[in-house]
């Protein structure tokens, strides 16, 4: 055979190799390129019916205003007792006419098997974050004042609250931090927590005679000329409480004027700063309602529109939750403006955006959002909002939820749910692997 013929033939095989090789890789990268990173996906869970433990000493707990996971991984949560109506109320009765249930105080302490370790009585109210030494901060509504109040967890001792106004704005706070406290009467209760959400067919709210709405509308322009949006202490009700130790900061969100994100000194509770919507400075939040206006699936308001929550992300970033609004927010620490986050814009009533959660993993790549009205947690994508996936939905059995109202996350990434409404209950779900 001839050996040049031979040597061109093992030439053109190993050059047809090397391209299918190099096809074969090449192909392998633009399919990968193609195919893109791996797609994220939302964690699971499932729900753990042995958490918690029954109550003691015949306690029925109260809708779920606040709730908070401390350093031992141990779960705080701020009930409204005020929620509870004469019939859960019967073991109080001198002689009692049934063997449950008591008012319970609004401050119970959970371990992680579900036992209760601790509670302490202060006042009702909305919001609650625990720091790492052992203080509880609190929303409280008081008289018809809210504000929030730094207690020492163990004995209930009241150590020091944030400035705040001596009066509230005509017709309360807002939000929905529930009824206000009162003396209580042994046996007896409210109407229960849903009364002023629900009336009967055919039946209208009362309307307020024309004198009667102009003279509102007086009180509330005088109380805000009063205490302009730069006031820089806590104006309405707290919707929300959130601490920054590292920085020795406390968050508020004052619900004044649809909401205000306030920061103040951990240590010294003085006032440091505070914004708006958009990054909106105090002297740039507006007392205009129509810039609060807003319908679902349409333009979003030039300002909070109301129940503003929020958190602080390990990398400085603060997440406000309008939820009147359906929407999120994310800010500098110094309340710069980054970008909004649409959520379930259909949603009307109470909206969409609650509470405000970050995954456990280091990075804190999601976000979990609890939904009052949808009935869900939502798992969006930290870093641009995408909805990954969601948790849960209406219902009265354990894992459903009627009224969630309030999320927390522990360090194993077990989360802890909080109802209001018909739920009234503290959940937990566990992580799936």
């Amino acid at each position: 055979m001839n050996m040049r013929w031979m040597t061109n033939a093992w030439a053109r095989l190993a050059g047809f190799s090397l391209s299918v090789v190099c096809v074969a890789f090449l192909g392998a990268g633009v399919f990968r390129a193609l195919r893109g990173a791996p797609t994220e996906t939302a964690p699971k869970f499932k729900f753990d019916p042995d958490w918690p433990k029954p109550l003691p000493n015949q306690w029925k707990i109260g809708g779920i205003t606040g709730l908070a996971v401390d350093k031992d991984d141990n779960v705080w949560a701020l009930d409204r007792p005020n929620d509870l109506t004469d019939i859960e109320l019967e073991a109080e009765l001198n002689p009692p006419i049934a063997d449950c249930c008591r008012r319970p105080p609004s401050m119970i302490h959970f371990d992680k098997e579900g036992n209760v370790i601790g509670s302490f009585d202060p006042p009702q109210g909305h919001g609650m974050a625990v720091d790492s030494k052992g203080f509880a901060y609190i929303g409280n509504v008081d008289h018809g004042i809210g504000n929030v109040r730094k207690y020492d967890e163990k004995t209930g001792k009241l150590l020091a609250e944030l400035p705040h106004t001596p009066e509230m704005p005509p017709g309360g706070g807002g939000g929905d931090g529930g009824a206000l406290t009162s003396e209580h009467v042994p046996g007896h209760g409210s109407a229960g927590p849903v009364a002023g959400f629900i009336r009967p067919a055919g039946v209208q709210r009362p309307q307020p005679s024309p004198e009667a709405q102009a003279a509102r509308q007086a009180a509330i322009k005088a109380f805000r000329e009063k205490y302009p949006p730069t006031t820089p202490m806590i104006v309405g009700g707290i919707e929300e409480v959130r601490l920054d130790e590292p920085n020795h900061e406390l968050y508020a969100a004052d619900n004044y004027l649809g909401g205000r994100v306030m920061v103040f000194d951990l240590d010294t509770f003085a006032f440091k700063r505070g914004w708006g919507a958009y990054g909106h400075k105090p002297s740039e939040i507006t007392t205009d309602d129509k810039d609060r206006e807003y319908t679902p699936n349409g333009p979003m308001p030039k300002e909070f529109r109301g129940h503003l929550t929020l958190n602080v992300s390990h990398d400085g970033l603060v997440y406000a939750a309008d939820r009147m609004a359906n929407r999120i927010h994310v800010f500098t620490r110094d309340g710069k403006f980054l970008k909004e986050f649409k959520m379930a814009e259909w949603t009307g009533v109470g909206g969409s955006t609650g509470g405000v959660m970050f995954s456990p993993d280091k990075e804190q790549r999601l976000l979990y959002i609890s939904d009052l009205t949808n009935n869900h947690i939502w798992f969006l994508n930290r870093d641009e909002g995408k909805i990954l996936g969601q948790m849960g939905q209406m219902g009265e059995n354990g894992g459903q939820f009627f009224g969630l109202h309030m999320e927390a996350v522990d360090s194993k990434g077990i989360i802890y749910t909080g109802e209001v409404f018909a739920g009234e209950r503290v959940q937990r779900f566990l992580p799936v692997k």
